[in-house]
């Protein structure tokens, strides 16, 4: 494909950029803009972009012969072939092929009978001299249908081109035929209305050997006549006779090149006429979009080469074996460690800090607040199991005898079991604090990465202190609860003590919610078990208080949906559904009576196990405690069997024995749930903070040879190496695009013109209307006929005043040898309004005009001043 020597020029230039943004491993879209070609039926457009691009592959012939749009992707490829999207992996090295493809996959969409279809055809076309382009060839307006053509044939290939045009990015070919009216143009009147400031318009005149003899488009190739931002230009494009006798784009250039040299009406402009100059315009146009792409291109790379700056200067000098390196290197990861891990734990107020979940320190700080709170109630809280096993005591320990007293062992018994129930809970707070820390140790060695053996030896002195650590945290906590099981405080301030256990009633020891009715937390959860149309799917705002639960629309908390009490209510899980990724747990009554509306409980679902877990512990606080897993043992029945057949006096014991345990179990569990976090903190947390700070680095260099330990992985060393191509590749862009600035040059956009004459929807001038006059009438020979005007009446005078000649319309200026010349005189005008003239006056017409004119000025003189006299008024 040849015939562009503009684009052939350009493609180097792109060619540079690109491998110089290859090298740098970035991806450069430079969109080089669009260019498409619109007009009239026949006017020409195909050969236009034909001749663009430099080779023959369009459809040709009389009619409407492009009937669907064909998007032309031209792409830069070492061999020459074509492809259609319709026919992926066929290469067509035959443009003619090309050309009957189109042809029949024209009429294979819209038939062979003149239809049309706005489905595109799309083209690729690979060459070695071309960019990569988009050219969009498209149908021609037409007004009246023919064959299978839709009665609204003008309105829907209208809509079709504006569908392309309208695109910014796009370039607009206005084409327009020379012997038709230019002030009808379709082209214009298009382009017109997608381009209103004419910033991407081009005006194509073709056909230009085809106009009458004596007539040419001068006036408007010269941008004087319905002149355009950035003007016209003209082409002669093949004939139909030359493309049947296959005379190619360059002879046909030839040709063009010889007609406007020896036109006497465009030998003057002949250096801005033609297909090459056309082609030149467009050029300009791409180079002018990758001037303008370079700049923030060259932004784009400056501010990478900056980022690079400061871990390039480091590796430049960088010697992986050096040993002082190493060392400095492993230093500077064990001291960052420290702090990391300091950070994390103890809080920061760094810009690093995570905004998107708990982590480290406020984890523990909810594990050891809401969590273990959470556990211990679920271990402590079970009113039947606990009413069960002190009869069974009071009973055992009475033995056969009938006891009159209530005996203090049964409260010795029930109160050790309860006691030995906490060990569970804080186990399991200390597994869960230890799991966290280990999550925290990992995240901070993560940036050792680049070590990996230092990262994983790390990581495995501090995990191994850690588990150390946790074994003796858990002695310490099993010796906390032997502790509580060893003595039983009765002396206790807090204690009831046996007189005020007989006198409590058992209201009093169930009343859990001394809060007021304050509120403990808000936030959204959805009802999981309501259906999806009343409501189930979406998330209510939540307000749990001390005694209710209400849910609102929203936090605005305006439109309240319902207020649920909390009395004799009670908490439980529900397992998550396979689909499901919400966290569920309900309420219920365990009296199995409706909860919400028909419902015997009310699921709510949140998103993840730590909102769980918080609305968890404020139900807690709110008094709904969670259920408890009963035993289906013997042991139970023949329990209700004993408490449906307890006497009065059992009954009282029992009541006596459960007040002094609750009593002194919350003494207990308030010591539990302040001991437990303490001797974490201090045997753990605290530990390890002072071990990674003050014995790792020493454990790390008893670990044996330093500098095996201190390789770097290939990852990294890839990445350093990556890091230096980076830098100089990013250096060799930026001296490319500075050559590429100098080596082209941009042309600043034209000044607007006065185009109102194009103004939307607006009708060609006609005889008696004001507007300029159209190419088709200034390239009409003569002179137009001159109308004659009425004199207007003077007021006040008593004869009636000269009358004024009519003015003709003066005639184009006459041509001769290529000059402009002058104006020719005006005509005498005729009395009966028909006059014309020749287009050559005489001597004598020219002296009879003057004195008629001169007559004409004396006779105005003479009735203005007889005017003025009337009115009293001296000359």
């Amino acid at each position: 494909m040849s015939g562009n020597v503009g684009m052939e020029q350009l493609i180097p230039i792109v060619n540079k950029l690109q491998d110089a943004f290859t090298q740098l491993g970035v991806h450069m879209q430079l969109d080089l803009p669009q260019i498409a070609v619109v007009g009239g039926q026949s006017a020409g457009k195909s050969s236009v972009l034909e001749n663009f691009v430099g080779r023959d592959f369009l459809p040709r012939g009389s009619g409407i012969v492009t009937r669907r749009p064909l998007i032309l992707q031209l792409i830069h490829h070492p061999h020459e072939y074509g492809e259609f999207l319709h026919k992926k992996g066929e290469k067509f090295t035959n443009f003619d092929e090309i050309r009957k493809e189109i042809e029949n996959d024209t009429d294979r969409i819209t038939g062979s009978n003149k239809g049309i279809s706005n489905l595109p055809i799309n083209l690729r076309v690979y060459s070695p001299n071309v960019l990569n382009l988009t050219l969009i060839d498209l149908p021609g307006l037409t007004k009246v249908p023919i064959g299978d053509q839709p009665a609204d044939i003008e309105q829907q290939i209208r809509q079709m081109i504006m569908t392309y045009i309208l695109k910014d990015s796009c370039l607009i070919l206005a084409v327009s035929p020379a012997n038709s009216d230019l002030a009808n143009s379709d082209a214009l009147k298009l382009s017109k209305d997608a381009d209103p400031d004419g910033i991407r318009t081009i005006g194509v005149i073709t056909k230009l050997d085809l106009m009458d003899d004596g007539t040419d488009a001068r006036d408007v190739l010269e941008n004087k006549l319905l002149p355009l931002r950035r003007g016209y230009v003209g082409v002669v494009n093949r004939s139909q006779k030359d493309i049947e006798g296959k005379k190619d784009i360059k002879a046909a250039m030839a040709a063009e090149r010889k007609f406007f040299l020896g036109h006497p009406a465009y030998r003057h402009v002949a250096d801005r006429m033609g297909t090459p100059y056309l082609q030149r315009v467009l050029n300009q146009q791409l180079t002018n979009h990758i001037r303008e792409t370079l700049p923030g291109l060259r932004d784009k790379l400056q501010k990478q080469l900056l980022a690079m700056e400061k871990e390039v200067e480091q590796y430049k000098h960088f010697r992986p074996d050096d040993p002082a390196i190493k060392t400095k290197a492993m230093l500077q990861m064990i001291q960052q460690l420290q702090n990391d891990f300091e950070r994390a734990i103890e809080g920061s107020g760094s810009a690093a800090i995570n905004t998107n979940e708990l982590s480290g320190g406020a984890r523990i700080n909810r594990l050891f607040h809401e969590r273990f709170p959470y556990e211990i109630v679920r271990m402590e809280f079970d009113e039947k199991e606990l009413r069960r096993e002190i009869a069974f005591a009071i009973r055992n320990i009475h033995g056969i005898r009938v006891g009159l007293f209530t005996p203090d062992m049964a409260f010795d018994a029930i109160v050790k079991t309860q006691i030995s129930r906490l060990k569970e809970p804080s186990l399991k707070c200390v597994d869960l604090v230890v799991q966290e820390l280990t999550n925290v140790v990992r995240n901070c060695a993560n940036k050792m990465s680049r070590y990996p053996r230092l990262q994983e030896e790390t990581e495995r002195i501090i995990t191994q202190h850690i588990r150390e650590r946790e074994q003796l945290c858990k002695e310490h906590i099993l010796l906390l609860n032997d502790c509580e099981l060893a003595y039983m405080n009765t002396n206790h301030e807090d204690f009831i003590g046996f007189a005020n256990a007989q006198q409590s009633s058992e209201t009093s020891s169930k009343s859990g919610r001394k809060l007021g009715n304050q509120v403990i937390r808000k936030g959204y959860m959805s009802i999981s078990n309501l259906g999806f149309m009343k409501g189930g799917s979406r998330d209510y705002w939540f307000v749990l208080t001390s005694e209710s639960l209400s849910w609102y629309k929203d936090e605005d908390e305006r439109d309240k949906k319902y207020m649920l009490m909390l009395d004799g209510l009670k908490l439980k899980d529900i397992e998550q559904g396979f689909m499901s990724r919400r966290h569920v747990f309900a309420l219920y009554n365990p009296d199995q009576r409706n909860v919400y509306k028909d419902y015997k409980e009310l699921q709510l679902g949140v998103e993840t196990q730590d909102d769980m877990d918080s609305w968890k512990a404020s139900f807690l606080r709110a008094g709904v405690y969670p259920e408890k897993v009963s035993d289906t043992s013997n042991g139970e029945e023949s329990g209700s069997e004993m408490s449906t057949s307890m006497d009065p006096q059992l009954e009282r014991q029992v009541e006596t024995i459960r007040n002094l345990v609750d009593s002194y179990m919350k003494i207990v569990t308030k010591t539990t749930r302040d001991l437990v976090p303490k001797a974490l903190m201090h045997l753990m947390i605290n530990n390890s903070k002072e071990f990674i700070m003050g014995e790792l680095l020493a454990h790390l260099y008893a670990c044996g040879d330093q500098n095996a330990m201190m390789e770097e992985s290939p990852e990294e060393a890839r990445k350093r190496e990556e890091m230096l191509r980076m830098y100089h590749a990013c250096k060799e862009a930026l001296r490319v695009i500075g050559d590429v600035s100098m080596a082209t040059v941009s042309t600043p956009m034209p000044p607007p013109v006065k185009d109102d004459w194009l103004a939307t929807g607006q009708e060609s001038p006609r005889i008696g209307q004001t507007g300029p006059p159209s190419p088709g009438a200034n390239m009409r020979r003569g002179p137009p006929p001159a109308v004659s005007r009425a004199p207007p009446p003077v007021p006040g005078g008593s004869r009636p005043a000269p009358a004024i000649p009519s003015r003709p319309t003066p005639a184009p200026p006459a041509r001769q040898g290529g000059n402009a010349g002058g104006l020719p005189p005006p005509l005498i005008p005729s009395r009966s309004g028909g006059g014309g003239g020749s287009s050559n006056p005489s001597i004598s017409q020219r002296v009879q005009q003057a004195a008629v004119n001169a007559a004409a000025g004396a006779a105005v003189n003479a009735a203005t001043n007889e005017l003025l006299s009337s009115f009293g008024f001296k000359k």
